[in-house]
């Protein structure tokens, strides 16, 4: 992927903003909300003097303005596909699909290249996911097998007979593919020829999940957080945490509620705008909620962590949001623990959280208590009012994470 500096990149968002400005009504009137031109864009901070955009507004201003909703500044003949997400959204790609979305670079730093074969299963129906990431993989030069998902026994007999070197799926789907192998009786890792896997992200201990993957199946695994929106808009570099964000993707970390960009280790909702001048969509919500770990010089986030949940999904208490991916890794990091939830209250004016949990058998109330505390203030930056131990029965399984009784 090549590199932009961060100096330069408001330059170019004050060119590619004018260009939509004068072309796409949607987003002249972002402006005109705010009081401002594209010319106004200086830094962050002007930056998020404009309104968020949600997916459901986008697709409420579809329904008004079919079926772009005023946002296209592109030319129609120039629009090479068209995309539809749940709702439905349409989404009109008009650029190039690699080079406009980096997934090459994600392939080509995990050590895809000729003499590979990659066996993607993304869907290449309606969502952009399975042509994007064929383009990423094609461009390394590496041969590609496009398979979309299902099928999971004829998939594994390609695994084995074409040779695959890389699998690209979402991480459920990889396990049944694997427990599809050895079914029909494979000797996994020895009797394949798979190096790698880049796996989708979920909720919970992902990565200790793909470090289980790794280790029993001698594969190195890597991941990128993508959206149909806007294609790539981070990847993993080795040794860090988190994702880096590609540097045509201007990203913030914003409250779900005021739009206000967050500090660092604070989540919130990422926020993305795109340098892309055809589909220029400027401040998105992309509805998932991380926190920045790093910003770069031009005071935009450099590297998010991994996913923390949905905006919709989380709690405010006293200022700060909660989510239930944070009682997900208090469970984790804290084994005497065998399930948990988080009850938001009210005690006159001061909102509460109390942590309810269970203890694993043999597990001792006072020596787990103070890790606890602990380890959720580290998580959330909160301080716990009160732990409720319980039993098993008052808690069953599939109890919430976190209950909201503010109201």
């Amino acid at each position: 992927m090549h590199t932009l500096p961060t100096t330069d990149r408001f330059r170019l968002l004050r060119a590619s903003q004018q260009f939509a400005y004068d072309r796409a009504p949607a987003i002249r009137a972002i402006y005109q909300l705010a009081m401002m031109t594209p010319q106004d864009l200086q830094g962050p901070a002007d930056l998020a003097r404009l309104a968020v955009t949600s997916k459901d507004s986008l697709l409420d201003k579809q329904r008004q303005s079919p079926p772009f909703g005023g946002f296209l500044a592109a030319d129609d003949t120039s629009i090479r596909r068209i995309y539809v997400s749940p709702g439905p959204v349409y989404e009109p790609h008009s650029f190039d699909e690699d080079t406009g979305k980096g997934f090459s670079h994600v392939f080509r730093q995990a050590g895809i290249g000729p003499g590979d074969r990659v066996l993607n299963t993304w869907s290449y129906h309606l969502v952009p996911a399975g042509l994007l990431l064929d383009a990423g993989i094609a461009a390394t030069g590496a041969t590609l097998i496009p398979c979309g998902p299902g099928g999971a026994e004829q998939q594994a007999q390609l695994i084995m007979e074409l040779g695959i070197t890389c699998i690209c799926s979402s991480t459920s789907f990889f396990v049944t593919l694997v427990e599809t192998l050895e079914r029909m009786g494979y000797d996994l890792p020895s009797q394949w020829k798979v190096r790698s896997a880049m796996l989708g992200g979920e909720l919970g201990d992902w990565m200790g999940k793909r470090r289980a993957l790794e280790q029993k199946y001698a594969i190195r695994t890597f991941s990128a957080y993508a959206t149909g929106d806007f294609g790539l808009i981070a990847y993993e570099e080795l040794g860090q945490l988190g994702y880096t964000v590609q540097p045509d993707r201007l990203v913030q970390i914003c409250d779900p509620h005021t739009g206000a960009p967050l500090p660092p280790g604070e989540p919130g909702q990422i926020v993305v705008t795109t340098l892309d001048s055809g589909w220029p969509l400027v401040r998105f919500g992309t509805g998932d909620v991380a926190q920045a770990l790093a910003h770069s010089p031009d005071g935009l986030v450099e590297r998010i962590s991994l996913l923390q949940g949905r905006v919709g999904q989380g709690v405010k208490v006293r200022e700060i949001f909660i989510y239930p991916r944070n009682v997900e890794e208090l469970i984790i990091r804290i084994p005497a623990i065998e399930r948990a939830q988080i009850i938001v209250g009210k005690n006159q004016h001061r909102e509460t959280a109390t942590l309810r949990a269970v203890l694993t058998p043999g597990a001792s109330h006072e020596a787990t208590q103070s890790d606890l505390i602990e380890v959720f203030r580290q998580l959330t930056r909160l301080r716990l009012d009160s732990v409720e131990w319980v039993i098993q029965e008052d808690m069953p399984t599939d109890a919430p994470l976190l209950v909201d009784n503010k109201l």
